[in-house]
């Protein structure tokens, strides 16, 4: 007979989790926040700087899925904070950089220790749920939200006016987080020798093809968001200034409100999916922000602040229904599910920012927005999404430390 423990979600191993979830995307955004310094001491054009981002997105985003099929069949308790250490040595390769290969190969490290960092980091978050996978997840991913909105922070008091040097004081994050995570190592392996229930079964009672076209209809999905938020994240300043005619301090607290929602979707998306549904929180998350969406382009600059959270808000509360939606979809693959999502929000996101610029460069940014307005739209096609609670575990029924 199969049994389970039941247990409460650790909250201080999610905590942990969370915290070096924050200290990697802090390093992660402060390195693209210093292009600056590099452009003019290194006197790079725009091509090499964009040479340099695609060194960092390729590693971080396509290694992802590579390396969460391999710690699915073989977890690495360790690996967590071996990961830390390669952007520990990639800063401190950035920090005394002075010809453009030397950029591209920290960078590259930059990006290796965040591929190996977030499919092993998700697989603990659902590890220490206690069957609050949702929950578990949000905690997680808004450590990272966090973050990202820190490392620019830092790039403008410490590295910019300290020049290069100072970005060898920033790698003692990666140490504090390497310190932290190995303790989240330890906690690992413990639930690795521990007595294990009888394996639950992997099958997918859904078809074959079923699993792929839903798997298909997510990442439609993915692009969605991700394509729409790059239009908020990277482009808005200039929106707002454009727009309404304000000036940057105003435009910069509008998008401060926005990544405050942000946080706030990605905090409440999780446990909201745990109570009503994965399905239904994508299902509201994407599509029904689309209204908002199509009237951002046509209100006044007070109205636009209330849209622009409201679409934060509902969009960032899709992604961790959408990665534990994934994990349950494809049982087993945990670690692969997790890096392939992650890897490709980081790389939308990339590729969004890019294509928008070049449609703002000749079109307008105003443009952009009249444009990516019906994006949401896409998600009509969350209704082929299958409701997949029927086969869920019990909640509070933690699942194998083995994902």
């Amino acid at each position: 007979m199969t049994t389970h423990m039941t247990l409460q979600p650790r909250f201080r191993v999610l905590g942990a989790i969370s915290f070096s979830h924050l200290l990697n995307d802090t390093m992660q955004s402060l390195m693209v926040a210093i292009y600056p310094l590099f452009k003019s001491g290194l006197h790079l054009s725009f091509a090499q700087i964009g040479l340099i981002t695609l060194a960092f997105q390729f590693t971080s985003s396509l290694l992802q899925p590579l390396v969460g099929l391999y710690t699915d069949r073989r977890p690495q308790p360790f690996s967590l904070a071996a990961g830390m250490g390669c952007t520990f040595t990639g800063l401190l390769a950035l920090s005394i950089a002075d010809s453009f290969p030397l950029v591209l190969m920290a960078a590259a490290m930059v990006g290796t220790g965040s591929a190996v960092f977030h499919p092993e980091a998700s697989r603990v978050a659902r590890m220490a749920s206690g069957g609050r996978y949702g929950l578990a997840q949000s905690i997680f991913q808004v450590g990272g939200n966090a973050g990202a909105a820190i490392g620019p922070l830092l790039a403008a008091l410490v590295v910019l006016p300290h020049g290069q040097g100072s970005l060898a004081f920033m790698s003692l994050l990666a140490l504090v987080a390497m310190l932290v995570l190995i303790g989240v190592g330890l906690w690992y392996r413990h639930q690795q020798r521990q007595p294990r229930p009888a394996p639950k079964s992997t099958h997918n009672p859904l078809p074959k093809g079923k699993v792929r076209t839903t798997l298909g209809v997510l990442l439609a999905l993915m692009f969605s968001k991700f394509f729409y938020s790059a239009s908020l994240s990277s482009f808005l300043i200039f929106y707002l200034m454009e727009h309404y005619g304000i000036g940057v301090r105003d435009a910069q607290f509008h998008l401060f409100l926005y990544l405050f929602a942000i946080a706030a979707g990605t905090l409440l998306g999780g446990p909201i999916g745990d109570r009503i549904g994965r399905r239904q929180v994508i299902w509201a998350s994407i599509l029904g922000v689309a209204p908002f969406t199509l009237m951002l382009p046509y209100v006044g600059l007070g109205t636009s602040a209330v849209l622009v959270m409201i679409i934060g808000f509902m969009l960032a509360s899709a992604f961790p229904a959408m990665v534990v939606y994934a994990q349950e979809l494809i049982p087993g693959r945990i670690g692969a599910i997790s890096g392939l999502f992650f890897g490709l929000a980081f790389g939308l996101a990339g590729v969004g920012a890019s294509v928008l610029g070049l449609v703002a460069d000749h079109w307008g940014i105003e443009t952009v927005y009249r444009i990516c307005a019906f994006l949401p739209l896409i998600g009509l096609i969350a209704v082929f999404l299958p409701d997949l609670r029927l086969n869920r575990e019990p909640r509070g029924v933690a699942e194998p430390a083995r994902a």
